[in-house]
């Protein structure tokens, strides 16, 4: 494995994680009902989302409501959690998909509302739903090159306009079976947000060590998935195909240096209940280590991972093994372990 594929950290820890929830719960059934017409012109039936996907419900935020709101709430919570005050905290990265407006970066706007000095440094990462897991690695490496003691990173995705104008311009006439089908993993989304702090492992003994983890890319498969603010464009069988042909070359690759066969929680990037079942069964692990969240809130991009460990961290025991498991469009994944 080439050097800049594997990383240690030796005194980076996770201090808090916190999720916020966007408020309104909108079913797979109600967007099938939204799609009814497209459905009836093209011959194809109502349910696929739930049955292929087993996405239930996903949530929106308000029509009216900035969902860049929730990154500073999320941060403002992180800090709160983690007990550390904002006029310490070094850098702070928005890892965020959806935004609003091209620039400035969503760590613009957490930074000055949460009141972050002017010596922290503040921008975003974008690398689709694999951003906070990267961020994870460039604050550790910070952190442990002794440029800065505590990192925030923040993520909150808005996926209400993406999914209102897909299903707007598949309604409107002349789509095509094909054109339904590119826009299914556009339906699976969801809403949220979540804020981590990271700090001095020396420091701060009651957080969860970040050990380390492996990054591969397949970037030949960048096309599969191509994303706007209008909705996204998805082979969606193309992408599950490659994505788990990815994550198995990651697996085998890390081999050499890791020991991941028996952990005791894989925290993994989520698009369906699927995928999930098809990383166990190509890796052999087992699915009841995996918690779920896709089933209830969708797939909510770089906030999926995060904020399904936030939603699982009170049953996480202190000592426990746990893999957080990135994926994203591009391809890119990235594998981290932390000692809860």
């Amino acid at each position: 494995m080439s050097e800049n594929a594997s990383y240690r950290l030796t005194n980076v820890s996770i201090l808090s994680v916190s999720t916020v929830e966007a408020p309104e719960v909108v079913t797979s059934d109600q967007l099938d009902e939204m799609l009814r017409p497209v459905y009836d012109s093209t011959g194809m039936l109502a349910g696929q989302i739930e049955r292929l996907a087993g996405v239930k419900a996903r949530r929106w935020f308000g029509k009216d409501e900035d969902y860049t709101d929730a990154a500073v709430e999320a941060g403002a919570k992180a800090l709160a959690a983690a007990g550390v005050d904002a006029s310490r905290i070094g850098v702070c990265i928005n890892a965020s998909v959806t935004r609003p407006h091209l620039e400035p970066g969503i760590s613009a706007k957490v930074h000055a509302e949460l009141g972050l000095p002017r010596s922290c440094v503040a921008f975003d990462v974008t690398n689709a739903c694999l951003g906070v897991v990267n961020s994870l690695q460039l604050v550790g490496t910070m952190i442990d090159a002794g440029q800065i003691d505590y990192a925030l990173i923040v993520a909150s995705e808005g996926a209400r306009q993406m999914q209102e104008s897909s299903i707007e311009r598949l309604c409107a006439g002349g789509a095509t079976k094909q054109d339904v089908k590119d826009a299914f993993a556009t339906m699976t989304l969801g809403s949220g947000a979540v804020g981590l702090v990271l700090g001095r492992a020396d420091a701060h003994p009651e957080g969860h060590r970040v050990i380390g983890g492996i990054t591969r890319a397949g970037t030949e498969h960048h096309e599969l998935c191509i994303g706007g603010m209008d909705g996204m464009r998805t082979d969606s069988r193309a992408l599950f195909v490659e994505g788990l042909s990815l994550a198995t070359d990651a697996w085998n690759d890390a081999k050499q240096e890791w020991d991941w066969d028996d952990m005791d929680w894989y925290v993994a990037h989520q698009t369906s209940t699927t995928h999930i079942a098809g990383l166990c069964k190509t890796l052999d692990l087992p699915m009841e280590r995996f918690p779920l969240t896709i089933d209830s809130y969708g797939n909510i991009g770089p906030v999926a991972l995060p904020f399904t460990l936030g939603m699982t961290q009170d049953s996480i025991a202190k000592g426990d093994r746990v893999l957080l498991m990135g994926i994203g469009s591009g391809l890119n994944t990235s594998f981290t372990e932390v000692a809860w």
